[in-house]
C-alpha cells in the first residue's frame, strides 16, 4: 500500500520592505534555493512567503523562514549560506538557538568590513576566546575556526592587549622535514602559512601587515622552531594542530609564557600521522574541563563556505559512519 502525501500551505509573516529583500536574496535567490533544498513552492504575497507542499517539507521551510526573519533584524544581508544554515536549523528543531548569535562585531578588516560571527557555533567560539586562556578550535574545513582565530589576535594586537602574534603549524604533515624546500626559513615555511597570511591581510592591509612583520610584531615559525622558547605576551595560533604528535603538543602548550593567548585550530578527519595519535585528539580529551582552557567543536552545521562544502562534509560523514558499522 502507497504512502499518502499530505500536501499543505503555511504563511510566514515578514512585516517589513527591508527584511523581507534580505530574506528573498538577490533575485529571490534565497527563496529558490529553499525551493530547490526542500522540494516545496514558494509564493509571496504582500509582506507574506507563502508556502506549499508535503506537509513535512513545509514545516522546515516554515521554520527556516521565521529563523531568516529573526536574522534580518541584525544582518546586513543574508547570502545562500546563511539560508542553507537557517534549513539545517530548522531540521534539526534547534532554530531557536539563532538567537544566541550576537548583533556584535568581531573585527573590521582594513577595507572597513566588519566580520561577525555567522553561526551559533562559530558564536561560542569566540565567546570562548574572549574567555578563556587556551582554546581549541575543532572542526571541518570552512568552519571559520583559523579565521576568527586570526581576527582575534589582530583586534588584540590593535588594542595593546598583547605585543605580537605567532603563527606556527606543522610544516610538513606530521614530520616538519623542510630542508629539502629552497629558500631560507621564511620561503620554506610561506606555502604552509598561506591561509594564515591571506587572513592577516585582509585584516591589517598590506602595508600595515608588511611593517608588522619588519618590525617582529607578526612572526611565523614552524611548530618544531618552538621548542625552547616562552612565550610571553603573545597571542598564539597553532593551526593544523590534528597533524601534531603529543610530544610535539605538549611542547607547544607548555611554552605559553605570562600574558599570552592560545588558540589550537584543527580538523580531526584529516589526520596524517600514519597510525601515531594525533596530539589534538589527545589534548581535547584530557584537557577538556580544566580552567582556562576551552574546547570548541564546530561542525559541517557551522560551515560558512559555499552551501555544497556542508553537503559534502555530510555525505563523508555518513559514509564513514557506514563504514564503521560495517
Amino acid at each position: 500500500m502507497s504512502k499518502t502525501t499530505v500536501k499543505t500551505r503555511q504563511s510566514v509573516d515578514v512585516k517589513s520592505v527591508d527584511k523581507l529583500v534580505k530574506v528573498l536574496g538577490n533575485f529571490d535567490g534565497n527563496l529558490q534555493f529553499i525551493c530547490r533544498e526542500l522540494g516545496v513552492a514558494c509564493y509571496v504575497e504582500g509582506m507574506k512567503i507563502r508556502v506549499e507542499g508535503e506537509s513535512d517539507n513545509v514545516s522546515v521551510a516554515v521554520r527556516a523562514l521565521e529563523t531568516m526573519v529573526k536574522l534580518a533584524q541584525t544582518e546586513d544581508e543574508i547570502d545562500e549560506g546563511r539560508t542553507a544554515y537557517c534549513i539545517e536549523l530548522a531540521k534539526e528543531h534547534k532554530e531557536e538557538e539563532v538567537e544566541r548569535l550576537s548583533a556584535g562585531t568581531v573585527a573590521v578588516t582594513a577595507m572597513g568590513k566588519p566580520i561577525k560571527c555567522k553561526t551559533v557555533g562559530q558564536q561560542a567560539y569566540v565567546d570562548a576566546i574572549r574567555k578563556n586562556t587556551v582554546v581549541f578550535g575543532v572542526g571541518p574545513a570552512g568552519t571559520g575556526k583559523t579565521y576568527l582565530a586570526v581576527c582575534m589576535a589582530v583586534s588584540a594586537l590593535k588594542s595593546k592587549q598583547v605585543e605580537k602574534i605567532i603563527l606556527t603549524r606543522p610544516a610538513v604533515e606530521a614530520g616538519e622535514k623542510l630542508g629539502f624546500l629552497p629558500g631560507d626559513l621564511q620561503e620554506k615555511v610561506d606555502p604552509y602559512l598561506r591561509p594564515l597570511y591571506d587572513a592577516l591581510q585582509e585584516m591589517l592591509g598590506l602595508e600595515t601587515y608588511a611593517k608588522l612583520m619588519e618590525r617582529g610584531a607578526i612572526e611565523v615559525a614552524p611548530l618544531a622552531y618552538m621548542r625552547g622558547r616562552t612565550l610571553s605576551g603573545a597571542y598564539v595560533i597553532l593551526d593544523e594542530a590534528q597533524n601534531t604528535t603529543r610530544e610535539q603538543m605538549k611542547m607547544f602548550l607548555t611554552r605559553m609564557g605570562e600574558g599570552s593567548k592560545v588558540i589550537v585550530t584543527g580538523d580531526v578527519t584529516q589526520i596524517d600521522l600514519d597510525g601515531k595519535q594525533s596530539g589534538l585528539v589527545h589534548a581535547t580529551e584530557i584537557l577538556d574541563g580544566v580552567e582556562g582552557i576551552a574546547v570548541c567543536k564546530l561542525t559541517a552545521k557551522d560551515v560558512v563556505r559555499h552551501p555544497l562544502v556542508m553537503r559534502i562534509i555530510h555525505a563523508y560523514e555518513k559514509a564513514d559512519a557506514q563504514n564503521k558499522g560495517e
